[in-house]
C-alpha cells in the first residue's frame, strides 16, 4: 500500500493534522461545521460537557457530548478553498493511519452537517426561515480539480442549468453533488428544500453591484427562474457545493442547513439574523442527538 509523503499530509509535532490541529481521537464522527469561528462557542454552549478545544488560524474545534451523543463543531472560515482543507483533513483523521501514512483498509463514514447563513432566491422563502439543501451546485471551480462521479439525474440537472444560465461559457464550469439521504431524511419538518448554489465570492459572484459592473447582470434572475422537474434553486452561499462534492467523493454523509438572513428577490435583510441562527443551532442539535 502506498505511503503518503510528509509534504502531502502534514502532521505537526503533537501528532495532529496541520490546519485543524486535531489528532484522530479528538474528533467525533458526527460533525457540525460553521463558517464563523465565533459560532463554535454558540454551538458548544449547548453541550453537556466539552472534552477538547483547539484552535489554529480560523479553524476552531470543540468536541463534547449532548447527552450520550459525541459531537464536534468546527469553524471552516468562508469559501470553498477552506472547505477543501477541512473536508480533506477530517477524512484523513479517520481514514489514514498517521503512523504508517497509509489509507486504512476499513473506512469510516463521517456525518457532517453545515449550519450557516444564506440568501434566499425565491420570494416564498422568507428571511429567518431555514433551508435544507437537496443539492450543492458550485460555480466556484473547486470540484473540477477532482474526478467526479455524478449520477444520471445530477448530470441532466447540471446540463439543464448550464444551458439555462450560460455560466459555463463565461467562467468555470458548474458542478453538482447531492445531499446524503441518510441524514437529509431527519431534517424535513420546518425546513424549505431546494438546490443551493455556491459562489466564489460575496459581491460580484452573487450579483451585487457596488462600484464594479458585472459580466452577467442577469445572474439573480437566471438562478431564480431555473427549474428542472420538481427542483428549483432556493438559495446561494459560499460553502455547500464543496461540502457535498468532497463529502460524496470521500464517502461521508453531508447535509447543509442554512438560516435565511437575506431575501434577494424582495431585497430584505433579517432584523435579527443571530436569533435565526441560534434557533437553527438548537434545532440541529436536538435532531442530531436523537440519531443513533
Amino acid at each position: 500500500m502506498t505511503r503518503i509523503a510528509e509534504s502531502e499530509l502534514i502532521i505537526n509535532n503533537r501528532g495532529a493534522v496541520y490546519h485543524l490541529n486535531l489528532r484522530p481521537e479528538e474528533l467525533a464522527h458526527t460533525i457540525i461545521t460553521v463558517g464563523d469561528p465565533d459560532r463554535v462557542g454558540q454551538v458548544s454552549k449547548h453541550f453537556d460537557r466539552i472534552e477538547h478545544q483547539f484552535q489554529h488560524r480560523e479553524f476552531i474545534t470543540h468536541t463534547g457530548y449532548v447527552g450520550n451523543k459525541r459531537l464536534s463543531v468546527i469553524s471552516t472560515g468562508i469559501g470553498t478553498d477552506n472547505i477543501d482543507i477541512v473536508l480533506n483533513e477530517l477524512d484523513a483523521l479517520v481514514n489514514i493511519d498517521f503512523t504508517t501514512r497509509q489509507i486504512k483498509p476499513e473506512l469510516t463514514h463521517l456525518t457532517i452537517v453545515r449550519v450557516g447563513t444564506s440568501g434566499s432566491l425565491q420570494a416564498d422563502i422568507p428571511v429567518d426561515s431555514y433551508v435544507a439543501s437537496t443539492h450543492g451546485l458550485g460555480i466556484d471551480n473547486l470540484l473540477n480539480f477532482y474526478r467526479q462521479n455524478n449520477n444520471t439525474e445530477e448530470q441532466e440537472l447540471l446540463h439543464s442549468f448550464s444551458l439555462h444560465t450560460r455560466l459555463g461559457n463565461q467562467m468555470a464550469s458548474p458542478y453538482i453533488a447531492s445531499a446524503a439521504p441518510a441524514i437529509q431524511k431527519h431534517f424535513v419538518d420546518g425546513f424549505n428544500r431546494g438546490i443551493t448554489v455556491t459562489c466564489p465570492g460575496f459581491y460580484g459572484p452573487q450579483g451585487r453591484v457596488l462600484r464594479l459592473p458585472l459580466i452577467n447582470p442577469e445572474l439573480i434572475d437566471d438562478l431564480t427562474g431555473f427549474r428542472f422537474g420538481n427542483h428549483r434553486i432556493s438559495n446561494f452561499e459560499m460553502e455547500t457545493s464543496a461540502i457535498y462534492g468532497l463529502g460524496k467523493l470521500l464517502g461521508h454523509h453531508c447535509l447543509s442547513l442554512n438560516a435565511i438572513v437575506a431575501n434577494r428577490i424582495k431585497q430584505e435583510f433579517s432584523k435579527d439574523g443571530n436569533a435565526a441562527v441560534a434557533g437553527l443551532i438548537v434545532k440541529t442539535l436536538e435532531i442530531l442527538s436523537g440519531i443513533s
